[in-house]
């Protein structure tokens, strides 16, 4: 059986969420069989797990809080920035659009009011509009880079400027869920820009969304102020001892991210081919704008047992749909559904 073969559990191959469809590493699966029936029965430690990842992220331990997963890091700064005084005005939080629903979702249940910035052609991070968005009411300025849906990075030279304009009890979170692909990352300015906080998950290039295990890293004044809104001991015993094994087989990160960059050349040529326009990504999702053909698109691939995401309500996405490219075999055999359910339609 190939080490990608689609799981017996997957209804179909599953391109919809960006997660790594060919697993974990088996080190992984090897210390999750090593749990001990005490691990299990207690409370985890978090001592070694933060320690791990601060030396995979390059910060010390007292610059990282785990979350489950990265939605509850998010979470926790919309509660920790948005929650409005009493009798006072709305705390607002800037996002550039398109951008991740939760940001949206996490705004309105902490009570703040969001403030949308429509994306520029081309998906160009639009800075000036971000800035003339900053007021005085603003406490968070939500930044995902690379962007997710567009892949479009966004310029780390645009963050500090963010950065250097919003008040003074204002955060910058940058959420970068897909910065092993990119490459790029926030984290080394952190120590000049104490207002910004970045936000890491292992569920997309280390495939452990089923555990649920991320983290916030920044300066301990302004974690400081989020842990209040993290439970105690949300991440589970498992996701601790997972996290560890996943950090240390970079072959198996090396290897999927040598794939994601093989997938996204396969899915260029294959929109040239076939007439779609699309972005290049720094991610490991590539957005096709397939046009009044989208929703076809995306329920004939459906048919053949292939789930990919129209992204059509979003701001500047009419007609767009994301498709993950990771595994190469995986995104040839999407890219052979999207030649015969267009092919069939001309």
């Amino acid at each position: 059986m190939s080490l990608y073969q689609m799981p017996e559990w997957y209804d179909g191959l599953r391109l919809h969420q960006n997660e790594h469809t060919g697993g974990c590493s088996p080190r992984v699966l090897e210390a999750l069989a090593a749990l001990s029936p005490g691990q299990i029965a207690s409370y985890p430690p978090y001592s070694a797990a933060i320690a791990k990842v601060a030396g995979y992220l390059g910060v010390a331990p007292d610059r990282v809080a785990l979350t489950n997963g990265l939605d509850e890091g998010i979470m926790a700064v919309s509660m920790s920035c948005l929650r409005p005084a009493p009798g006072g005005p709305l705390p607002e939080a800037v996002l550039p659009e398109p951008a991740f629903e939760i940001f949206r979702l996490d705004t309105e249940v902490a009570g703040g009011r969001l403030v949308s910035v429509m994306p520029k052609p081309r998906f160009a991070f639009a800075l000036d509009e971000v800035l003339a968005a900053i007021t005085p009411r603003t406490r968070v300025v939500f930044l995902t880079n690379p962007n997710n849906p567009t892949g479009v990075p966004v310029p780390l030279a645009a963050v500090g400027a963010i950065a250097r304009q919003v008040p003074p009890e204002a955060l910058v979170f940058v959420d970068e869920a897909y910065a092993e692909f990119s490459g790029v990352s926030f984290i080394p300015e952190l120590e000049r820009f104490p207002n910004v906080v970045v936000g890491r998950t292992f569920s997309k290039a280390f495939g452990l969304a089923g555990l649920r295990i991320g983290c916030l890293v920044g300066a301990p004044g302004a974690l400081d102020r989020i842990r209040p809104a993290l439970p105690v001991y949300s991440v589970n015993a498992a996701a601790v001892v997972a996290v560890q094994a996943a950090i240390d087989d970079r072959e198996h990160l090396h290897d999927y991210t040598r794939q994601v960059r093989e997938s996204k050349e396969l899915m260029y040529a294959a929109c040239e081919r076939l007439g779609l326009v699309c972005h290049r990504s720094a991610a490991n999702f590539v957005l096709v704008c397939a046009g009044p053909r989208a929703a076809e698109l995306v329920a004939g691939v459906r048919a053949r047992g292939i789930f990919i995401r129209d992204r059509s309500t979003e701001p500047g996405c009419d007609g767009c749909v994301r498709i993950a490219t990771g595994i190469v075999e995986h995104t040839r055999r999407c890219i052979a559904a999207m030649e015969e359910v267009l092919c069939a339609a001309r």
